[in-house]
C-alpha cells in the first residue's frame, strides 16, 4: 500500500467542506438530471477561463521544479488540462452553440478571480509542493464528486447532457492521472517539517473553500 500521508493529510483537514459539496444544489442538480441548462452553461464559461489559469499554475511548477521527472510531470498536465480536460468543455459548448472565440471573451467573475489569483499568487511566491497543495483540491474534489454520483444515482452517466460530464471525471483515467498526482506530492514532501505539512494543509483548505465559493458561484450565476 502507498504512503500518501501528506495526501491524507490534506483530505482530513477539507473533509466537511468536501462533504458540503455533495449536498450543494448545483452537484445535485447534476447528479438527478435537474439543473437548469442556463446554470450549467454558466458554469462551464467560467469554468473554461478557470483552466487557463490552473494550467498557468502547473506552468509555474515547471519553472520552480530542478529535477527533471518532476519538470515533465508538470508539463504534463499543462498539456492535459488545455487538450484533454478543455475537450469536455469544447463538447457542451458545441452543444450550446457557443464558439471557443466567444468563450474566451467572457468576463471571469469576482470568485472565479479570487481563486484563480491566489493559487496564482502560490505558483509565484512558493515552492513545487505548494504549487501541488493549490491545484490538489480542484483535480481530487472532482474525482470525489463524480464517483458519489455515479454510487448514488446509478443512471447520472446516461442522463442525455449531464452524462458525459459525470463520466469524464469519474473515469479511471481521470483517477489514474489523480494518483499520479498525489504521488508527486508524496515525492516533494518526503522529509517535510510540521511546519511545512501545516502550510500546506493552509494550502488546501483554502483552495477547498475556493472550490465551495465556485459551486455558490455556479448556482447563484454571480458576476
Amino acid at each position: 500500500m502507498k504512503n500518501n500521508h501528506t495526501t491524507e493529510r490534506l483530505l482530513a483537514a477539507s473533509r466537511t467542506i468536501w462533504e458540503g459539496y455533495l449536498t450543494h444544489p448545483f452537484v445535485q442538480g447534476i447528479a438527478d438530471g435537474s439543473l437548469a441548462v442556463d446554470k450549467f452553461r454558466f458554469y462551464l464559461l467560467q469554468d473554461y477561463l478557470y483552466l487557463f489559469d490552473y494550467a498557468k499554475v502547473f506552468a509555474q511548477g515547471v519553472v520552480k521544479s530542478r529535477e527533471p521527472e518532476v519538470m515533465r510531470t508538470f508539463a504534463g498536465y499543462v498539456e492535459s488540462i488545455l487538450g484533454g480536460e478543455m475537450n469536455v468543455h469544447r463538447g457542451y459548448m458545441k452543444r450550446l452553440g457557443i464558439t471557443e472565440e466567444q468563450a474566451e471573451t467572457v468576463k471571469p467573475s469576482l470568485s472565479n478571480q479570487s481563486y484563480t489569483a491566489y493559487m496564482r499568487a502560490v505558483a509565484a511566491e512558493e515552492g513545487p509542493a505548494e504549487i501541488m497543495a493549490a491545484v490538489l483540491s480542484c483535480a481530487l474534489s472532482y474525482e470525489y464528486i463524480a464517483k458519489w454520483i455515479v454510487a448514488n444515482y446509478p443512471d447520472a452517466e446516461k442522463h442525455e447532457f449531464y452524462g458525459e460530464w459525470v463520466q469524464s471525471y469519474a473515469s479511471e483515467g481521470y483517477a489514474e492521472e489523480n494518483v499520479r498526482l498525489t504521488d508527486l506530492m508524496e515525492r516533494l514532501t518526503a522529509g517535510y517539517s510540521e511546519q511545512q505539512l501545516q502550510h500546506l494543509t493552509d494550502i488546501f483548505v483554502d483552495c477547498s473553500r475556493y472550490e465551495g465559493m465556485f459551486w455558490d458561484m455556479a448556482w447563484n450565476e454571480a458576476m
